[in-house]
């Protein structure tokens, strides 16, 4: 790759235009990255990604979308085949050496040694840092476990572990020392419910020491809960980025309407001009019209339709990825 002076480098930090992150507040800055494989499969298009500090950043997209081999990029694992990333400040992979132990991660998920237990594996991990000090090992191995929540499980053989409790095994090991940014691919994969919960507020919880968080997920939902700020990826290309709280305004909401009676509600809103209906066990929701909405509440109140609820939802995430790209998004997983 490529490599610019110090000078043009550092120009190129400035992303530009509206609500741009200054080059000095950006952990994770690319400019037209790009990696083509051989073969000619164009995996990541020309991305420009910026990632402010102190933010956690969801990186989402459907899988295949090339979110992990951007993260690759990220992380000095693979080249690209054109264009820049900066990394802490740092060209990436130039400055692996330099930057890598400012950084924990969890790509693709960990690798563990099967036969050791969940406490020898991490102990692995901390004996091959040299930046580790080996007279509090055991305490910062102790202090990952519990973070975690595998404390009990901790003598157990890793390959006797679950999915999900192999995924926050691979999470301690990138939190065994404090680090400027942690990098997370599919962090919940394989949790329960409950253990999502606990990876988020844990999450949140680094987040508030500090610490710049880039999660990449495929679940908008998960990105929605635990990300101040997000970009989304689909088919190699940037569709958008920026703060969620602006992704989602940028969309328009859903008017719910709650009755007992959707058939009828259905209809009288189809009359009404009301499109992309869907109708419900509890009511119907739909595509909020350029009209009154005072007007169709009357209209199903006249048609003896029983109203109990009716209103126009705040917009999601998802709401706005379909609307930025046209298509349906693989809400749950």
């Amino acid at each position: 790759m490529e490599e610019l002076s110090a000078a043009e480098s550092d120009r190129t930090d400035d992303t530009g235009g509206a609500g741009a992150v200054p080059a000095e507040d950006a952990v994770i800055a690319t400019r037209a990255l790009t990696k083509r494989y051989r073969g000619g499969q164009l995996a990541v298009d020309g991305l420009d990604l910026t990632v402010p500090a102190g933010s956690v950043f969801g990186f989402l997209g459907p899988n295949g979308s090339g979110k992990t081999t951007t993260i690759r990029m990220l992380m000095g694992l693979i080249e690209p085949t054109s264009g820049t990333a900066r990394v802490l400040g740092r060209p990436m992979p130039r400055a692996t050496r330099a930057v890598l132990p400012q950084v924990g991660a969890l790509i693709e998920g960990p690798a563990l040694y099967g036969f050791l237990s969940g406490r020898d594996n991490l102990m692995r991990y901390d004996a091959a840092d040299p930046t580790a000090d080996p007279r509090t090992r055991r305490t910062r191995v102790a202090d990952a476990l519990d973070r975690v929540g595998l404390t009990a499980a901790a003598g157990k053989k890793a390959k006797a572990y679950s999915l999900g409790m192999k995924q926050r095994l691979g999470l301690a090991a990138a939190l065994l020392q404090s680090r400027r940014l942690l990098v997370l691919d599919e962090p919940t994969n394989g949790l329960d419910p409950q253990g999502m919960r606990e990876i988020r507020a844990l999450v949140r919880e680094l987040a508030s020491d500090g610490t710049t968080v880039f999660l990449s997920s495929h679940l908008l939902d998960e990105i929605e809960q635990v990300c101040t700020h997000a970009a989304v990826m689909a088919q190699g290309r940037l569709v958008v980025q920026g703060a969620v709280a602006d992704l989602a305004a940028g969309a328009r909401g859903r008017l719910v309407v709650t009755t007992p009676d959707p058939g009828d509600a259905a209809r009288v809103l189809k009359e009404q001009g009301v499109a992309d209906l869907v109708v419900t066990e509890t009511g119907v929701t739909a595509e909020p019209p350029d009209r009154e909405l005072a007007e169709l509440n009357a209209a199903l109140v006249t048609a003896g339709v029983r109203v109990r609820g009716f209103g126009v939802e705040r917009a999601s995430l998802e709401d706005a990825f379909v609307a930025l790209t046209g298509e349906g998004f693989d809400v749950a997983g």
